[in-house]
């Protein structure tokens, strides 16, 4: 028990004063004499025990009724702990991802958590509440309670741990304050094991809500397989997290119009294949009927019209390889002698090839620095004989420098796999003994930033990067190098020209860095959007001569076809569909994380929160005990003889 007014407890000294006067009785007995002597002092002797047993009732009596009206004064109270001394904050993490979609006892699991928020969190309480894309700091349940009511779902899911350090930050730098933080999540399995840091004034509660069933089939990927002149096979992955389904149908939509349908029999994947028509632009739309998660139950993708890569090929050697490799369904390819070339289109072009020059002129070097710098890529293969200080007048852009030319034959025989050269679809499994080519001269190379693609067997580099200029250390003629019938040379060079002009993919993933280009010719001030539904986004781009490269991360933050516009003009479609990371209902174990509190029930936390911190006032019932003793002092008064 503890006192508001502690320092009113001096009055008890004030008990001292009835002591004194009922132990030194102030008055004075007179002795008067009566015939029958004995009898008067048996009853006076009676007498006086019963008066004495009745003024030290009394004496108790006054003396409790005055503590207890001290103490009420003073304004005792009980509290669990010390806690309620100490300045509380509280944050709240409300986790609105598409796992949330999940239906519990109650319904589904974010929709039910904010009823539960709203309805047991203090109302005019200051707290911050953040969810994955949204915070609302130092306020109200009652303030923010329609934007709570108004919360959905996003694909922008926060790691546990990340959520943690932004929930510390909205705490305020006062020392000695007591903080709680309360996590509300399905806690979901992430890549990221939480282990949370804790000091000794932050009470972490973790709310793990579970729904009924773990069900779910979602539409994994979409990918063309194979392209024929007629049509494209379109192969559609789904994956199942829950019981087989015997029969799962599949409709596949261009735009509005239903094309195909079928049904798969599905255990934990099953896959499916449309057939599409190469001639026409598909704004595709792929959905299931499934009643578990419904993020995951449609799948957007775009067949556009083919942009072709332009490709400009500066020879002073043979070109046949490169017009095997650069085909006319894909790429146009330009290919013309050093003296012969028109430098009006090489502002035109997406990727440049020197093929074997002897020497590059200054005014090639001047044309290739403001095309790389505005964009474009460049292949420089060196002839066997070369100007050395004309290449490397050109390669001194770029950080590089060729040196002496070595006579010794070298084989190929490291491959950088990790390069985005060969990283997607080339290898199947990385080779460590693989038919070697080999080279009978290379140029010794320097450079202050360049990455390694191709090497020889003591590391030094046969095909090396630097930004989008990419250099081979020596001629691929046949009579210096067997590289051009080598399988390496189709997907190095092909992917090289892949890269110099990044079409539109079928679908990109919101929440990852999505780079693409477009072809298109801009007047000044003008600017590319992306439009759905009357909604404009308009994304981060870089404008050269003949593209636009636009990158997109974050946003757009919806599903669906967006056009490409150049204010009313639509240019072509490209689409976006979530991240199927949360498409597995799959639950983190909790019960190993030390110094946190678990629970399945958000009324619970936040009683608990509330108990912790309640005062039990206890004055009213030492003035209910002091009235209760004064009506027994006027009952002993009265009634006791």
């Amino acid at each position: 028990m503890q006192f508001k007014n502690p320092e009113l407890l001096y009055a008890l000294f004030l008990l001292l004063v009835p002591i004194i006067i009922h132990l030194f009785q102030l008055r004075r007995f007179k002795k008067e004499a009566f015939t029958n002597v004995a009898f008067l002092k048996e009853i006076k002797q009676n007498s006086r025990k019963s008066s004495q047993i009745k003024k030290w009732l009394i004496l108790c009596t006054r003396l409790l009724l005055l503590s207890a009206i001290i103490l009420a004064f003073a304004q005792p109270f009980s509290s669990k702990s010390n806690t309620f001394k100490v300045e509380k904050e509280t944050v709240i993490y409300i986790d609105n991802s598409f796992s949330m979609q999940a239906k519990g006892s109650q319904g589904g699991l974010l929709k039910r958590a904010i009823q539960d928020v709203i309805s047991n969190a203090p109302e005019n309480d200051n707290i911050s509440v953040i969810t994955n894309n949204s915070t609302f700091k130092n306020t109200t349940i009652k303030a923010i309670k329609n934007d709570l009511l108004r919360l959905d779902y996003t694909p922008n899911q926060l790691s546990l741990e990340s959520a943690f350090l932004k929930c510390k930050t909205l705490f305020s730098n006062k020392k000695g304050t007591l903080k709680n933080m309360v996590f509300i999540s399905d806690f979901q399995q992430r890549a990221a094991n939480f282990n949370p840091q804790l000091d000794s004034l932050t009470n972490l509660r973790l709310v793990k809500l579970e729904p009924i069933n773990t069900n779910n089939v979602s539409i994994d990927t979409a990918f063309v397989s194979q392209t024929t002149p007629a049509n494209h096979e379109l192969k559609v992955v789904l994956k199942n997290s829950g019981t087989p389904i015997e029969n799962m149908p599949i409709s596949l939509f261009n735009e509005d119009t239903l094309i195909a349908k079928t049904s798969v029999e599905i255990t934990k994947e099953a896959e499916t294949t449309f057939t599409i028509p190469t001639n026409n632009i598909i704004n595709g739309k792929i959905i299931i009927d499934d009643t578990g998660l419904q993020f995951d139950n449609s799948l957007f993708f775009n067949i556009n019209n083919k942009s072709k890569i332009n490709v400009l090929a500066v020879n002073n050697g043979d070109d046949t390889f490169l017009k095997k490799i650069f085909t006319a369904d894909e790429f146009n390819l330009v290919s013309t002698s050093n003296n012969a070339l028109n430098y009006n289109i090489i502002d035109q072009q997406h990727l440049i090839i020197l093929n074997e020059l002897k020497t590059i002129s200054n005014a090639m070097v001047s044309a290739l620095k403001h095309f790389t710098l505005h964009g474009g890529s460049v292949i420089v293969i060196p002839s066997k004989t070369i100007n050395l200080q004309s290449y490397n007048l050109l390669l001194a852009n770029y950080n590089s420098s060729f040196s002496n030319q070595i006579l010794t034959e070298k084989r190929i025989t490291t491959i950088n796999y990790a390069h985005p050269l060969y990283k997607k679809g080339v290898f199947e499994k990385q080779v460590n003994n693989f038919q070697y080519p080999k080279v009978l001269s290379f140029y010794e190379t320097t450079s202050n930033n360049f990455t390694s693609v191709l090497s020889y067997e003591d590391d030094k580099p046969f095909l090396f990067q630097n930004k989008n200029v990419f250099v081979f250390t020596s001629a691929l003629n046949t009579n210096n190098s067997n590289f051009k019938n080598s399988p390496l040379i189709v997907p190095t060079l092909y992917n090289i020209a892949k890269q110099s002009f990044k079409t539109p993919e079928l679908y990109y993933t919101i929440g990852n860095n999505n780079e693409f280009e477009v072809e298109t010719q801009l007047q000044q001030d003008d600017i590319l959007s992306l439009v759905n539904n009357g909604t404009s986004i308009i994304p981060r781009q870089k404008y050269f001569n003949n593209k636009v490269i636009i990158n997109t991360s974050e946003t757009p933050n919806i599903a669906n076809i967006y056009a490409i516009k150049n204010k009313n003009k639509t240019i072509k479609n490209v689409s976006y569909n979530y991240n199927r990371n949360e498409s597995n209902l799959i639950y983190q174990d909790l019960s190993n994380l030390e110094n946190v509190t678990l629970s399945n029930s958000i009324a619970n936390v936040f009683n608990t929160i509330k108990s912790d911190a309640k005062v039990n006032v206890l004055w009213k019932w030492f003035v209910i005990f002091a009235l209760v003793l004064l009506v027994i002092e006027m009952l002993i008064l009265k009634y006791f003889k």
